[in-house]
């Protein structure tokens, strides 16, 4: 500990997403229209700003335009506003078109606009340094530290150049502290600090259980005669028999698609694997054609925030608060967060630079969490907070039908009167011997691919020689418990192949971790059935490195 430097700061921001960068805009806006110092930093684990920022994206500009009013006439994001919407219903073979117009009206695209929110995030940063923010990439906030009286005081980054057996290799570098008056925790879905500040300050207290779903991405350059600029395409059905999620393709910039397939982390089957079920979602005749003649040139995986209004933690303790998707603000019907974590980041700092002018510091901003629970994103999602465990209660046909009501109904400003609640994701796998394994189809290396191939693509890579981030709490159990009763499920949920079990066929199984693999989804720390897998940061830098993403 006395080895550690310590910087401090105004407010420190764990996380370089849009909910952090907003943050951190906002700080500086509104300190520059006081004439006050405010001093501001972002940690960011990424090798750079969008290192690890995956989504499809269909991106909603309110909060953008009531940020930077004229974003328009420099981001790259502009250039692609939604010029068609559908949503097809898929069978085995065919599609069938749902009419929009029986959609309510905030579940279309109009004014939206589709492309990179991994590049977004590197022109927000663009402005926040502008502004004269510290961004930090490449260091990872390792560890929360408290004052004595347990608010929070700041984090630390990890140390560098430690070896996987816990010694300090030649190049070894203590982690760097970073103290604030306040610090947001904008880590993205699934934090692992963010989950250790939910823990100790119990802010999961008055709501429901976060429910996830799993992203599974590809980036393609299609046939230019195919390509439709801002094309907007949400499917549903086929493949998921024992699951539910869907799929969407968006037709971007620069002759590019992004596609891709949500599936929910509260699927039964023990033997299905997301990303099998994203290479045969692929092979549907209507998909197959739109990506034959083209080149698939990114891949990567994220899980996702699904359980709404009713599943948001209280956002605020001494010395912090959550921001962005550390807290989960997706709206999953309109399948878009990135609008509602943005804001998030914004109200968040009008409270600390609020409290920071009342010379406040390390207390509760309590004027985050009023002013969030009555904006827009109130509105937004309260709206559609039965639409997800509605079809998690009665599948995709009859959920799909009960979500629509309700939505229409509250649209129409009545609605069902009571909320759906829901289930922790990793009590949902029945016994792997009472369950059918799905036949997947083999990867032909054109349309369909394998994990590894796959994984490459990602341009993951971390320091080898370094302590495996993927922590077991009993490393007995994978063997001794999942296997006998679930067949392992890591071996399949994984989208990025990092956990295997090898010499069965000797009678000897041991569980593998290919930690080098991760491209820190964090679905292994969401659905193992016994959360006997904890995901730390790696060494700051390490994981995928998503072009375009």
């Amino acid at each position: 500990m006395s080895e550690r430097e310590a910087m401090p700061y105004d407010v420190v921001i764990v996380g370089a997403g849009p909910a952090g960068l907003g943050a951190a805009i906002r700080l500086k806006q509104l300190a520059n229209e006081s004439g006050r110092e405010l001093s501001v930093c972002i940690l960011e684990k990424g090798s750079e700003v969008g290192a690890h920022i995956l989504s499809g994206a269909v991106m909603d500009p309110i909060a953008l335009d009531e940020l930077l009013p004229d974003w328009r006439d420099s981001c790259t994001l502009a250039q692609t506003p939604v010029t068609e919407n559908h949503h097809w219903v898929l069978t085995a073979r065919k599609k069938y078109e749902f009419p929009h117009a029986l959609m309510p009206p905030f579940m279309h695209n109009k004014g939206c606009y589709t492309g990179s929110l991994g590049n977004l995030c590197r022109w927000l940063a663009e402005q926040a340094e502008g502004l004269g923010v510290e961004i930090f990439p490449g260091f990872a906030a390792a560890e929360v530290l408290f004052n004595e009286d347990g608010s929070v005081k700041g984090v630390a980054t990890g140390d560098m150049g430690v070896a996987r057996d816990g010694t300090r290799k030649p190049d070894y570098q203590p982690g760097l502290e970073l103290h604030a008056k306040y610090t947001f925790f904008a880590e993205g879905v699934r934090g692992h600090l963010s989950k250790e500040l939910k823990r100790i300050f119990d802010l999961e207290r008055d709501c429901q259980p976060q429910v996830y779903g799993i992203g599974i991405k590809e980036l393609w350059d299609i046939d230019p005669a195919k390509h439709v600029p801002g094309k907007v395409i949400h499917t549903q059905g086929w493949p998921l028999t024992d699951a539910w999620g869907g799929g969407w393709i968006y037709h971007q910039a620069n002759g590019q698609v992004s596609l891709g397939l949500v599936v929910a982390l509260s699927y039964k089957n023990p033997h299905l694997s997301p990303f099998q079920e994203m290479q045969r979602w692929k092979t549907h005749p209507a998909i197959r054609e739109m990506l034959e003649g083209g080149k698939r040139v990114a891949y990567g995986a994220r899980a996702i925030n699904e359980g709404g209004w009713q599943s948001i933690p209280h956002l605020v303790f001494p010395g912090g608060a959550l921001i962005g998707c550390s807290a989960g603000f997706v709206n999953v019907p309109r399948i878009k967060g990135s609008h509602t974590a943005l804001k998030s980041g914004m109200l968040a700092a009008e409270a600390a630079f609020e409290a920071i002018g009342a010379e406040r510091q390390h207390d509760t901003l309590d004027s985050y969490e009023t002013a969030l629970r009555s904006s827009w994103i109130e509105k937004e999602l309260f709206k559609v907070r039965n639409a997800e465990p509605a079809v998690a209660k009665f599948g995709g046909v009859v959920g799909t039908l009960v979500a629509g009501t309700d939505m229409w109904m509250r649209q129409l400003k009545v609605g069902l009167p009571f909320t759906f609640k829901h289930h922790y994701d990793h009590e949902q796998l029945w016994p792997a011997n009472v369950m059918e394994k799905p036949v997947y189809p083999k990867p032909d290396g054109v349309i369909t691919f394998d994990r590894l191939s796959s994984v490459f693509m990602s341009n993951v890579n971390h320091e080898e020689d370094q302590p495996v981030h993927l922590t077991l709490k009993d490393p007995d159990v994978p063997i001794k418990h999942n296997l006998p009763l679930y067949d392992e499920p890591a071996q399949r949920y994984c989208p990025a192949g990092v956990y295997e079990v090898v010499g069965q066929d000797e009678g000897n199984p041991r569980f593998v971790i290919n930690a080098q693999n991760c491209v820190h989804c964090k679905t292994c720390d969401i659905k193992d059935p016994t959360q006997n897998i904890n995901w730390v940061v790696p060494e700051g830098g390490g994981g995928p490195n998503y072009p375009n993403m």
